[in-house]
């Protein structure tokens, strides 16, 4: 399949294809050489701006829960404390809701509701006697500047939704990281398109034989030392530059990623960008468990790129496991016990 895409009707597997391998685009020399580039990046500040509103919000609901009469004259107004109270647990919920990546756009669009609320809020107590007009001004400025950014961060959720049914951690967890190696492309390429490689910088698969050219069998670590099993294959490649894989059906995890390899600026290695689309099991409970015991799938991706990095740079993985260290807390023995690096 070098070279080649797989479209919808090929195999039954087919739904899994992440966002970016889309049939209407050509990969090969017909391909815009940007376009992969520019759409990553959107993507990536479009996720960083839904996670800076969902922090956002939960911040603006402890002030309001903590402090509401701090936050009535900043504004300028004189109000019912409960009232505010009321508004900063919305937030709360709304912050914590965005965050958990479960039907975010519907998250974002209650954000748009609250700030609506808030203005008409603001504006029945700025007819109150004592009111700071100025103080007002700049407070209804404010809002209306978060709900412009609510507003747009909604509909591009909403559109990414509708166009490939992703609703966050209900229907899969998106992963987007990216590292620059020393090495050329064609050879991070090579060493990435042996899949049996894998299991050697992914600490958290145990195998992949490869069956064909195009189709390997993975068996995977899950979280309390379980073992997951799945069949994957190859849906594009174009040497040097792109591969990407997905499982096929029935598949105990359901998942796809794509990797590009782009030479980095001045010819000083390779940028290696790696995007995962994968329902963990357990769904949502599974994802959160996961996180619980420091098997994140961010994690994962920095951790396995890292691990990429030093094998291609240095041949090995260096590891400070059985190495004398201080007592560390709980929680760090949690989240690192036995890492490499």
């Amino acid at each position: 399949m070098q070279g080649s895409i797989s479209s919808p009707g090929e195999s039954g597997s087919s739904r899994y294809t992440l966002p970016q391998l889309d049939a209407s685009r050509p990969y090969g020399a017909e391909a815009d050489p940007q376009y992969g580039m520019q759409r990553y990046a959107r993507r990536s500040r479009s996720n960083q701006m839904v996670k800076a509103l969902g922090w956002f919000s939960i911040g603006l609901g402890v002030a309001e829960l903590l402090a509401p009469r701090s936050i009535t004259r900043t504004a300028g107004v004189t109000g019912n404390p409960n009232v505010v109270r009321a508004c900063g647990a919305r937030e709360m919920v709304s912050g914590v809701g965005i965050l958990s990546e479960h039907k975010t756009s519907r998250w974002l669009w209650s954000r748009v509701a609250g700030d609506m609320l808030d203005l008409a809020l603001l504006g029945v107590a700025a007819r109150r006697f004592g009111a700071r007009r100025d103080h007002v001004a700049w407070t209804a400025a404010a809002i209306a500047g978060v709900t412009a950014l609510d507003v747009m961060s909604s509909m591009q959720r909403s559109r990414y939704e509708r166009e490939t049914g992703i609703e966050g951690a209900a229907s899969g967890i998106h992963v987007e990281k990216s590292i620059t190696v020393n090495r050329t492309p064609d050879e991070c390429y090579q060493f990435w398109r042996n899949v049996e490689n894998f299991p050697r910088f992914m600490q958290h698969l145990k195998s992949v034989d490869e069956i064909s050219a195009t189709r390997s069998h993975w068996t995977a670590k899950g979280p309390a030392g379980i073992s997951v099993k799945w069949d994957a294959e190859i849906v594009a490649d174009e040497p040097g530059a792109l591969l990407a894989w997905r499982s096929v059906e029935d598949a105990q995890v359901d998942n796809a990623g794509i990797v590009r390899f782009e030479r980095a600026p001045g010819g000083r290695g390779t940028i290696v960008r790696v995007e995962l689309q994968y329902s963990p099991p357990g769904g949502t409970a599974g994802a959160l468990f996961a996180k619980l015991f420091g098997e994140a799938p961010e994690q994962q991706i920095d951790d396995d790129l890292r691990h990429f990095k030093q094998l291609l740079e240095a041949g090995e993985i260096p590891t400070t496991v059985g190495q004398p260290s201080g007592r560390r807390s709980v929680l760090a023995r949690m989240f690192r016990k036995g890492a490499p690096g």
